[in-house]
């Protein structure tokens, strides 16, 4: 550890994900002494998994675009992102020798795309913190303020004490929801919590046949009662429960609290052709490959997995000759490369999100400073917080600016 005077101010650090990793990056500068406490044997496992595996760190956005993908309590953010916005995380990485590059949609990702360069770069800003491998099971008060933290082993006394747990999603990553108990047993109430960013079930045995398929450049529509509630382009997966990818992981979020009992996923195969210039190309390669199966004919058009079930969503034989197609099966095929519809029943499991909606209730925590409302010196970074946004970079950016605030404010009187 780095030399410090003796009226330095001693910090916890509860979780060593991005946001406590990046808190005690923000307060070693300001001359605290810092104490991260994880309970995994090592820090930073859920940021390894993320993107991937490519770490989408940001989103390339100006504070009030990023605050307008912020689904669940956006104005308690207005501080947190203009204190400590997308630009300055792309600075703050790129000053730790990590350059990056920006992609569709804005996302700002490593140019190695390797989570793992991301993480060395945090480990490295906070390397003169003391990292301490134990559970903390409670955090310590007296009068209405911290005094501290336990563990199995002992009771360590600090001046401020960040909680940067992260939510219930991946448990395996350590982000196990155990931030929570110790939100309430100081007097937080923690709001209900439920997946974002998550994969969806569905019904269709079409998605077990194509299991492992990844389809690349489609335009998804979600239907809800025959009614357009979400549309995206991108990559999609099939899976053996349902359906996952970017545009899913998306789309989930905009579907909370709705009633599955009519909702459907209209994958459109060839978004680039309008149903007149996809139809002349019908026409034009069935004339040129008259002779051939259907089945073979497309192979030119869909990825080999999803040949049989497309045919027998056509309502054709994958073996009749293109030359015996009739006017109306080529009109089927069109509506099914065009529409590709499945039905959806529901979300995975929260274990399964990429993200946890709901957690610590914000109006009980200040947004300028990230201190509780309840407990004078004792802060929240992160997912712990009730709050989530859309896919792309903005949830990482949302621990990162939270983190400064807090880590800041713990830092100074």
């Amino acid at each position: 550890m780095s030399t410090l005077n003796a009226d330095a101010r001693r910090i916890a650090i509860v979780g060593g994900g991005a946001a406590g990793l990046f808190a005690a990056a923000t307060a070693l500068p300001l001359g605290a002494s810092v104490t991260v406490f994880e309970h995994m044997p090592r820090v930073g496992t859920k940021l390894l998994i993320t993107g991937k595996g490519r770490c989408n760190v940001t989103n390339n956005c100006t504070p009030e675009e990023f605050l307008s993908n912020v689904i669940s309590n956006p104005r308690f953010l207005y501080s947190a992102i203009n204190a400590f916005s997308p630009a300055d995380t792309v600075s703050f990485f790129e000053r730790q020798g990590v350059p990056l590059k920006t992609e569709r949609g804005r996302r700002v990702f490593p140019v190695s795309d390797r989570s793992a360069d991301i993480l060395r770069a945090l480990k490295a800003a906070a390397k003169d913190a003391t990292f301490v491998y134990e559970n903390v099971t409670e955090i310590l008060t007296e009068n209405g303020r911290v005094t501290g933290v336990r563990t199995a082993a002992r009771d360590d006394f600090f001046d401020s004490v960040v909680l940067a747990t992260g939510g219930a999603s991946y448990p395996l990553t350590g982000s196990d929801g155990s931030g929570y108990a110790l939100a309430r047993a100081v007097g937080h109430t923690v709001t209900p919590l439920s997946p974002s960013l998550v994969p969806m079930t569905s019904p269709d045995p079409v998605c077990s046949q194509m299991q492992g398929l990844s389809l690349k450049n489609i335009a998804l529509t979600i239907r809800a009662g025959g009614k357009k509630v979400y549309e995206d382009f991108g990559e999609m997966l099939f899976t053996h429960f349902g359906v996952s990818g970017p545009v899913i992981l998306s789309a989930s979020a905009h579907l909370r609290g709705l009633d599955f009992s009519h909702v459907s996923a209209e994958i459109d195969l060839k978004p680039a052709l309008n149903e007149h210039a996809l139809d002349a190309r019908l026409l034009s390669d069935f004339s040129k490959n008259a002779n051939k199966d259907f089945a073979n004919e497309l192979a030119a058009l869909l990825p080999q997995k999803m040949i049989l079930p497309f045919s027998d969503r056509a309502g054709i034989d994958p073996h009749k000759k293109v030359h015996d197609i009739t006017r109306e099966e080529r009109r089927r095929i069109l509506r099914t490369l065009k529409c590709f519809s499945v039905p959806l029943s529901g979300f995975r499991p929260l274990k399964e999100a990429v993200v946890t909606a709901g957690g610590v209730d914000v109006r009980e925590v200040s947004p300028s400073t990230m201190m509780s409302r309840k407990v004078a010196n004792l802060y929240f970074a992160g997912e712990i917080l009730d709050l989530d946004a859309y896919t792309g970079g903005y949830n990482l950016q949302i621990a990162f600016s939270t983190a400064y605030l807090a880590a800041r404010n713990a830092a100074s009187d």
